[in-house]
């Protein structure tokens, strides 16, 4: 520490260059803050309060639908205690852009769902009504729907009576005390009997089913005896955890890491060019400077620290700005995400983002720093003061 004033004033000899790599270290920090922030959002681990439930769906694609006869089946199951079922739907609120998730669900779907508080008056008026649906607190509150409200959807795959419109009465509305969760409220539910019975498309066949278990240290044992129920049939299941049913159907549309490993690799292979080139640039300017060190009593190990601890402070410096920043940004970005139907929610940047942006700095730093420091290090004193 004694001679940061020296690697200080050598990383600043040239404030202009210095100050627009510093920049450029930011920006390239901002951004990987922000993806990798949703990264380890989508990655987040599953919570306790469903520990204890295993999905079902077809080994082909959760697209693919099972038959309903399996209910019964995977009930007698040992280990399982309760077994309840739900379809996709996928209509649409008035336009596109209005797009929440609205699925199908089974009778006492809600009892494997005890952290989704909805007062008990609303959930049996739901339980009474055909076409009555349950939303989510968040979902209500951006259209402004209240318990009464007639929905309208339309629907993108089950037309029913040859037409594409459905509508249902808003009976109730859950909240989930988990924050990390609030991004669930964003959701409609209604009764897979009323879409077995109208829909034009499908009969008697299940999206997936979610099964609660006895005991959830016998999760595995579980798990393979429900898909030996349907193996080598047409209709092979795959039986998951939750956490990991869920992250799979978010891929559908698109595997987070590896569009956000793909942009930060480009990302960082151009920030490892420009730093390169102006640290090249700023020990080449220096090169006198660095052999009057060496005079005096400087060792070449000792300048070879001097400029690895140069460069790694510029991308340090630039890094941990560039993080704080994705930190203090993430909560308004969260909060356009949920206002747009985001299921992900992305309070600030994870301890897990800021422990590999550090590594990225300092690998970053020592990498682009290495051949200058050897060239500085080499340094013959006579040539050096010369010119040559």
């Amino acid at each position: 520490m004694k001679y940061l004033h020296l690697i200080w004033a050598a990383l600043f000899r040239s404030k202009t260059r210095t100050l627009l790599t510093l920049l450029s270290v930011v920006a390239a920090f901002l951004l990987f803050g922000m993806l990798d922030s949703v990264r380890v959002a989508f990655n987040a681990g599953g919570s306790v309060a469903g520990a204890d439930r295993l999905v079902v769906a077809s080994r082909l694609s959760i697209t693919q639908t099972l038959p309903s006869r399996l209910t019964a089946q995977i009930a007698a199951v040992p280990g399982v205690e309760k077994v309840v079922y739900a379809n996709w739907f996928g209509g649409i609120y008035r336009d596109p852009k209005n797009f929440f998730p609205n699925f199908a669900v089974g009778p006492d779907y809600f009892s494997l769902y005890p952290e989704y508080r909805i007062p008990a008056e609303q959930l049996e008026a739901f339980k009474a009504d055909r076409t009555g649906a349950i939303v989510g607190a968040a979902l209500a509150q951006r259209h402004g729907w209240k318990v009464g409200d007639t929905i309208p959807l339309q629907a993108t795959i089950f037309p029913k009576d040859g037409s594409n419109d459905w509508s249902f009465t808003l009976r109730g509305i859950f909240e989930l005390e988990d924050d990390k969760r609030r991004g669930e409220e964003n959701q409609l539910m209604f009764h897979w009997d009323y879409f077995n019975e109208a829909n034009d498309y499908i009969s008697d066949e299940i999206g997936w089913y979610m099964v609660k278990l006895a005991d959830i240290d016998q999760a595995s044992q579980v798990a393979q005896a429900i898909d030996a129920i349907s193996a080598n049939s047409d209709h092979e299941t795959r039986t998951q955890t939750e956490q990991a049913f869920n992250q799979a159907f978010i891929k559908q549309f698109a595997d987070i890491g590896l569009i956000v490993s793909a942009i930060m690799g480009a990302v960082f292979f151009t920030l490892l060019l420009l730093t390169g080139n102006t640290m090249a640039q700023a020990v080449r300017e220096r090169i006198p400077e660095l052999a009057v060190l060496k005079t005096i009593g400087f060792t070449s190990r000792s300048v070879l620290m001097l400029v690895l601890a140069e460069s790694v402070l510029l991308v340090v410096l630039g890094g941990l700005l560039g993080l704080a920043i994705a930190a203090a940004l993430m909560p308004a970005v969260s909060a356009v995400s949920a206002a747009s139907g985001g299921l992900v929610q992305l309070p600030t940047v994870q301890g897990q983002t800021w422990a590999v942006g550090l590594a990225l700095m300092l690998a970053i730093g020592l990498v682009v720093g290495a051949l200058p420091a050897l060239r500085a290090m080499r340094l013959n004193i006579v040539d050096a003061l010369a010119g040559r």
